[in-house]
């Protein structure tokens, strides 16, 4: 008998009958309590586990496990939980659906344009299928990896996912396992690569039983932002750790996901001699087989070894999250330094940093934190970091869950999305960003009784530090997250990729100048090597992006502020190659965007850079002299 995963209910199709094993050291007796069936005790093993095969269980069957001759509870590692987290957990035999992705070769993170989605407001059905028929549009505007925001069981009908209990079960709410699979199959065929976001910080609150089975799944050496901390270094850590190995396994193996995103992994606390996360990542790699995969991680310290080859140190992800380069972008569009972006000025030689060394602060002191912040990164290519002006957080982390585009003027909006798309970063989009969706992205999650007053009031103050959100009426206009009309508002309305044809057409526009630009491509492909920065004024840059031969060169030119002189620049970086002049390939002012029109640039004399505006510029041969 061969089981897949150390734990959890596995058909066996040697035997007759579901083979169960679960982590219980704390418990004496282990049972299977069937739906409508008898409870079958299962044999202890040393370590603390319980196993045992159940004739009578197969591909549907609902069980629990009673603890003790007393409680019965949902499986830790249960594969499905149809009634939600509280009900029975349900057999499921992964073998029986039929893969069609046989010859997708997976992704790695370079060259990818990301999109991040929560499939319960990403359609208005809120589904796996629903999602699964927009796969094709994505791919058509250019982008190559579609991410989702978690989808571990979690109470409720509505929430955004990062207070899963059971990390195994995709949730009920968006659909059956099975319709899952035909999403990711559907995205291969297309082309396109899945990522999923997993917590591995924390349990939610509501339908956790982990302490049912083990006390030891929990640590008390360390502080947890939301709730206890999980133990994957101190006594009975060995559970734990199986738990979260086989499980990032479990993803590749039986979901064929090409990526995962770790979220909040400061908040993973472990000083094995392996930490954690590089021991996932090794399993998830090695559970994909062939198929090229990456893990990506958030990191709110900073801390680039996450990002190092083990040999050198690190833990062997591929990439990490750039908050430093949102904070300073969206200070420079919106003209706000509140709370966490106080720290930065968005100035040009901010963006310009962010872009060829990955994170601004990589052990300065940072002032919010009145400690230091980051850690050395500049070893790290750019495309190890995923660049974003807008993501699930920060537009939920302003008044009414507002977008970035009603933050700014449509000028600024377009300037900052040019410097992302362009970037030889990792750029990330959140769902609608591409088309101007109107639908804010709140913070949403249907908690009852007191747990929802409390989420509701904890929500509010971490709002208050911002001066601005904290005033009474602020506070009192923010949307209940326990409200089903604040999941409701959320949902994307796809009519407006037609009524918002110039933003979703500069979108469109942009991301084929990344992918078929040789310069651009060479840029991503080679990182700071391959491009330069300058800054022109106050508001107004310059990246020089350097082609594979002399004289082939690209230069973007961003102008946050009003229109700039540039006729005569003692700046190096704009000077055209020789025998050549700069010549217009590609404006946010043209009228297709929206926008107003655009001065040409002359060989002499005048030469106005629009304000709110971002040009790319080519060089055009001219006869020598």
């Amino acid at each position: 008998m061969q089981r897949r995963f150390p734990i959890g209910a596995e058909v066996l199709h040697d035997s007759s009958g579901v083979h169960f094993r679960v982590w219980a050291p704390r418990r004496r007796k282990v049972e299977v309590m069937l739906e409508g069936g008898a409870a079958v005790p299962l044999e202890r093993e040393p370590g603390g586990h319980f196993s045992g095969l159940v004739a009578e269980a197969h591909a549907g069957s609902l069980y629990r496990f009673r603890l003790d001759g007393g409680g019965a509870f949902p499986d830790p590692a249960s594969r499905f939980q149809p009634e939600g987290p509280h009900g029975p957990s349900r057999v499921v035999d992964a073998s029986q659906f039929h893969w069609s992705d046989g010859a997708w070769p997976g992704a790695s993170l370079q060259g990818q344009v990301i999109s991040e989605i929560h499939i319960g407001t990403f359609t208005r059905q809120g589904t796996w299928e629903a999602a699964r028929a927009e796969l094709a549009e994505l791919v058509s505007i250019g982008i190559t990896a579609v991410e989702v925001m978690p989808v571990a069981e979690f109470p409720g009908r509505f929430g955004w996912g990062y207070d899963g209990v059971d990390w195994f079960a995709p949730t009920r709410l968006y659909g059956e396992p099975d319709d899952f699979r035909r999403f990711v199959d559907e995205a291969h065929r297309l082309g396109l690569a899945v990522v999923l976001d997993v917590v591995y910080n924390h349990f939610g609150p509501d339908g956790n039983y982990w302490k049912e089975y083990a006390a030891d799944y929990f640590s008390r050496r360390y502080k947890n932002e939301w709730g206890e901390a999980i133990n994957f270094d101190g006594p009975g850590a060995e559970g734990t750790r199986e738990l979260v190995i086989a499980n990032a396994a479990y993803w590749a193996e039986e979901y064929h996901i090409d990526g995962l995103r770790l979220d909040a992994t400061q908040q993973i606390f472990d000083s094995s001699p392996e930490n954690v996360m590089a021991a996932l990542t090794r399993s998830f790699r090695a559970a994909a087989g062939r198929r090229r995969t990456f893990v990506v991680a958030e990191n709110e310290r900073q801390y680039s070894r996450l990002a190092r080859a083990p040999e050198a140190g690190g833990y062997g992800l591929d990439g990490l999250w750039n908050d430093d380069f949102h904070h300073s972008a969206r200070v420079a569009v919106t003209g706000r330094d509140e709370a966490y972006y106080s720290s930065y000025k968005g100035k040009p030689q901010e963006l310009i940093s962010a872009l060829k060394y990955g994170y601004l602060f990589q052990g300065q002191w940072y002032l919010w934190q009145e400690a230091s912040r980051g850690t050395p990164s500049l070893d790290l290519r750019s495309w190890q970091f995923v660049l974003f002006v807008q993501n699930h957080d920060q537009i939920s982390n302003g008044y009414g869950g507002q977008r970035l585009d009603r933050l700014t003027s449509p000028g600024r909006y377009r300037a900052i999305t040019a410097l992302l798309l362009l970037a030889p970063g990792t750029p990330l989009l959140f769902q609608g960003q591409e088309f101007g969706a109107t639908s804010p992205f709140c913070f949403f999650a249907d908690h009852q009784g007191e747990l929802r007053r409390l989420v509701r009031a904890g929500r509010l103050r971490f709002l208050s530090q911002f001066a601005s959100l904290a005033q009474a009426d602020a506070q009192q206009q923010q949307p209940d997250p326990g409200d089903p009309t604040t999941f409701e508002m959320c949902k994307l309305d796809f009519s407006e990729r037609r009524k918002h044809t110039p933003v979703y057409r500069m979108h469109q526009d942009l991301l084929r100048l990344r992918r078929e630009d040789a310069v651009f491509q060479r840029a991503v492909a080679e990182g700071r090597g391959a491009m330069d920065g300058a800054v022109l004024g106050g508001e107004c840059f310059l990246l020089r992006y350097f082609g594979a031969t002399g004289g082939d060169d690209r230069l973007l030119i961003v102008n946050l502020g009003i229109e700039l002189d540039l006729a005569s620049s003692p700046e190096p970086l704009i000077a055209p190659p020789e025998n050549a002049v700069w010549e217009l390939l590609w404006s946010s002012e043209n009228p297709r965007y929206g926008g107003s029109g655009t001065p040409g640039t002359a060989e002499g004399g005048e030469w106005k850079m629009p304000g709110h505006a971002a040009v790319v510029l080519r060089p055009e041969k001219r006869p020598s002299v």
